[in-house]
Parts: C-alpha cells; sequence; structure tokens
C-alpha cells in the first residue's frame, strides 16, 4: 500500500508549475505497481476544492485513489507525535494533518508520497518516503 500526501495530489489537479511534472510521474507509478491511498485527513485538505463531496469522490475514483480508514493505533500515534511537537516548541497549527498521515503510514507500513519531508523524518524515522528530496 502506498500513501499519498495531500500536496502531491494537490499538486497534480492545480498543475503546480513547479511539481506537476514530478507529482504526476509518482503519482501514475504508484498506481501501477501497487494500491495507493489517502486517509480521512488527506480527504478533509482536499475536500476545499470540490463543491461536493461527490466531485471528490469522483476525482478519487478516476485517479486511481482509495479512501481507508486510520487504524485507532494511528490515531494514538499521531496524537503522541503531535504532543512531542508541541513540548518541543513546534507551532500549533497546519501540523496535526501531517501527524495523521505520517503515523498512518508507519503503523500500516507504507510507503509515503510527500515533498514534506523535513517533518515525516522528523517524527517517522523509520517511514519509507517518496520524495524529491534523496537524504
Amino acid at each position: 500500500m502506498i500513501m499519498v500526501d495531500t500536496n502531491v495530489i494537490i499538486d497534480v489537479v492545480a498543475r503546480d508549475p513547479v511539481w506537476f511534472d514530478w507529482s504526476r510521474v509518482r503519482l501514475n507509478a504508484a498506481v501501477v505497481e501497487d494500491q495507493v491511498v489517502i486517509n480521512e485527513a488527506v480527504y478533509a485538505e482536499l475536500a476545499a476544492g470540490y463543491p461536493r463531496y461527490q466531485a471528490l469522490d469522483a476525482f478519487l475514483s478516476r485517479a486511481g485513489l482509495e479512501l481507508v480508514r486510520t487504524p485507532r493505533s494511528a490515531l494514538y500515534v499521531a496524537g503522541k507525535v503531535f504532543q512531542r511537537h508541541r513540548a518541543a516548541g513546534g507551532i500549533r497549527t497546519g501540523v496535526l494533518p501531517d501527524f495523521f498521515i505520517g503515523a498512518h503510514a508507519m503503523i500500516s507500513g507504507s510507503q509515503l508520497i510527500t515533498r514534506d519531508v523535513q517533518r515525516y523524518r522528523a517524527y517517522f524515522p523509520g517511514l519509507e518516503l517518496i520524495s524529491p528530496d534523496p537524504s
């Protein structure tokens, strides 16, 4: 199973001038290779760009992306990682979805396609990332 971070999907949908090609190639390769999934956090972030959930569901179906439930163990890990982030002086806004995504990918043993490698590497060091940053 390969999870996809929201930014990669938005790159393709919005035809981002910098990241469109990289993101499209990685998504297409993932769909050929394995089951490609998103979780509720990614779904909620994508919802901002669609007038109805049916339109978002239709896009996901066409793109070969499947919505899967986040396991309770991943939700717990996400909360603990967020707690550690806050204790270290980390910002409160905009990070919790990344912790849900990272914990879900880690708990499920999935690879994660993302461009935002810094936070995932810091808080989920064993998580295998597919990213433009090879380090």
